[in-house]
């Protein structure tokens, strides 16, 4: 008799399937993938700003984080705001100065939740992948509609510092 037989997943509620070549249960999902070369650059909501963001939440799926890349230009940055979800930063390519510090290459960034962002500059332009995912103690999302596919940014001094 399988070891496994009618016990219930304490986290999912499900049935454990109790077979090594399967999921756990059938509540166990699949990796997603995405490559960067699938997808266009698309306008982000700071000037000079890109991104390929290959993940994002939708109403069917709210918990999926926002990952993807940003691409700055030269000159490019944004100024200090706020947010209720946590990220973490991976600087792929170029300089950027932070909150007057210098992070290059290979830096990672984690930003918790709630956090704001230090005002970000770059004078040689670059690439950050961006992981956005809910925040663990203030379970809020992170957003994707406007701000990641955009087809007109706001005037800086229009855009929220808020969230």
């Amino acid at each position: 008799m399988n070891a496994h037989a009618n016990k219930i997943d304490p986290v999912t509620n499900k049935e454990v399937t109790g077979n090594k070549d399967q999921p756990l249960t059938d509540a166990h999902q699949a990796m997603r993938v995405c490559h960067p070369d699938e997808l266009e650059w698309n306008m982000l909501r700071y000037e000079g700003q890109t991104t390929k963001m290959m993940f994002h939440p939708t109403k069917e799926d709210p918990t999926v984080p926002n990952a993807g890349l940003v691409r700055y230009e030269a000159g490019s940055g944004h100024p200090l705001h706020s947010h209720y979800f946590a990220q973490i930063w991976y600087v792929l390519e170029g300089t950027f100065l932070i909150g007057g510090k210098t992070y290059g290459p290979n830096t990672m960034i984690f930003h918790p939740d709630p956090h704001f962002e230090h005002e970000l500059k770059t004078d040689t332009g670059g690439v950050i992948l961006y992981v956005q995912y809910m925040g663990p103690t203030t379970r809020q999302a992170p957003i994707y509609d406007g701000r990641f596919n955009l087809t007109e940014r706001k005037k800086l001094e229009d855009e929220t510092t808020a969230y």
